[in-house]
């Protein structure tokens, strides 16, 4: 008897190590990419070391590993695995190894690199979705009522459409009063989300950007005073892989990164942030330090489209829903000194409002800019109204839930820009061309 009882403990406890060994949670998400580095992300479901083993798809002999990375509970257990032996214009495969064994995926792993176009050839065409608002429902914390989350299938619908990246235009996670006040719960509402199974093809088939607004950053509409504020920026960076945060040194998200011959600047319209009840004197929204620091990078850039990324709106006409016309100090400032700096090629892209439109701001003796809105990817919806925006382009307001997809094309110095937005069933609602010579 104490033989069988031992053997039967000694049974119930391997098989309790081998149930606890960690997997994948969610991803891994392809996350930044240059010519000679790329990262990619992902998270275990408990502690553990992982590695890629990955290769050039036309030469699967050649193998090279990253370093090991350990998933540990106090980083939620997320790692950024760094492919650091790449060549530029290459398609990689890859897969995980968890604690030195390949972790089953079911879809098929890669990674890409930007081509070397530069003094060869004309620039690539590049490809991209943006998108904000997706808010995952968790009932037990969610309020009372209709769910404010639903069709997550338009995340297969973007997959399917395989840009060269995704960029996520903030709200991409919604902390709930659970959450606010807590690092635990911070992590535990990005790990909920990141975790959503109908997400997991799209983070796995394309490489990811983001910025984010308040939902991501704290409470609702919040701003610099939001005492959780560091967390929320730890998490962001946890769950996200961009190249670069706080580019001003002041904290916050503040990112810059190229792709094709385009600039992206992903700005942090929270960290900065005055608070709305304050008078518009000196009220700031992105503050001058983030404002200069971009405009400096654009004045010496030949790109032909500069993308600015802001969570809010940049260009709606009058102060309301948190837009860049409630800081009218600041607004003039940005305006103005992209056209003192006879800066070219500016186009905001911006999200936050639950419907989408194209905003264009015609300007004395320059060319017209333009601010994308593209909103929401899974949150809730309203009907369409007239919420005075005199500056809209007719009929691109778009009032259910949707996505957006923009391609350069063309050759170098005479490029153009095609928007089109598309619902979650992937079809095409408008489409919109907007050519580099008009922005001159």
């Amino acid at each position: 008897m104490k033989k069988s009882a031992l053997l039967l403990l000694l049974c119930l406890s391997l098989g309790s190590s081998f149930a606890q060994k960690a997997s994948i949670r969610s991803g891994p998400m392809p996350g930044y990419t240059h010519m000679r580095e790329v990262a990619i992300w992902l998270q275990t479901t408990g502690p553990a070391k992982v590695q890629l083993r990955y290769w050039p798809m036309t030469d699967p002999k050649s193998v090279k590993n990253t370093a090991l990375v350990f998933c540990e509970k106090n980083t939620a257990f997320t790692a950024k695995l760094i492919a650091d032996e790449v060549e530029p214009g290459t398609t990689y495969q890859y897969e995980v190894l968890i604690d030195g064994k390949k972790s089953p995926v079911n879809d098929r792993l890669e990674f890409h690199t930007p081509t070397l176009w530069q003094w060869r050839t004309d620039p690539p065409t590049l490809k991209f979705a943006v998108g904000s608002c997706a808010y995952v429902g968790e009932t037990q914390y969610d309020r009372p009522g209709t769910p404010y989350g639903s069709e997550y299938r338009i995340f297969d619908s973007i997959a399917k459409i395989r840009p060269n990246f995704m960029l996520w235009l903030g709200d991409n996670t919604y902390l709930r009063e659970v959450d606010w006040f807590s690092r635990t719960g911070i992590l535990a509402r990005n790990t909920h989300t990141r975790s959503l199974p109908e997400l997991q093809k799209l983070l796995r088939s394309t490489h990811h950007y983001a910025i984010w607004d308040d939902h991501d950053y704290g409470p609702n509409n919040s701003d610099r005073s939001y005492p959780g504020k560091e967390w929320t920026q730890e998490a962001f960076n946890l769950f996200w892989a961009n190249p670069s945060t706080n580019l001003t040194g002041l904290g916050g998200i503040t990112c810059f990164f190229q792709y094709a011959d385009c600039d992206f600047y992903l700005m942090d319209d929270r960290w900065f942030r005055s608070p709305n009840n304050a008078g518009p004197e000196g009220k700031q929204m992105l503050g001058k330090a983030q404002i200069d620091r971009m405009l400096e990078a654009m004045i010496g850039s030949p790109s032909p489209f500069k993308f600015v990324a802001v969570g809010n709106q940049v260009l709606f006409p009058k102060d309301g829903d948190e837009n860049l016309a409630g800081f009218p100090e600041e607004k003039e400032y940005l305006l103005n000194e992209i056209q003192k700096r006879k800066i070219k090629g500016v186009i905001f892209l911006s999200g936050d409002r639950h419907h989408t439109e194209l905003t264009k701001l015609e300007r004395a003796g320059s060319y017209p800019l333009y601010d994308f809105t593209c909103s929401p990817l899974t949150s809730g919806t309203h009907n369409a109204r007239d919420e005075g925006n005199t500056l809209q382009v007719p009929g691109t307001l778009v009032s259910d839930k949707n996505y957006g997809l923009i391609e350069i094309s063309g050759p170098r110095k005479n490029r153009q820009m095609t928007i089109k937005v598309f619902d979650l069933n992937n079809t095409l609602r408008w489409t919109q061309i907007i050519k580099e010579e008009e922005l001159r």
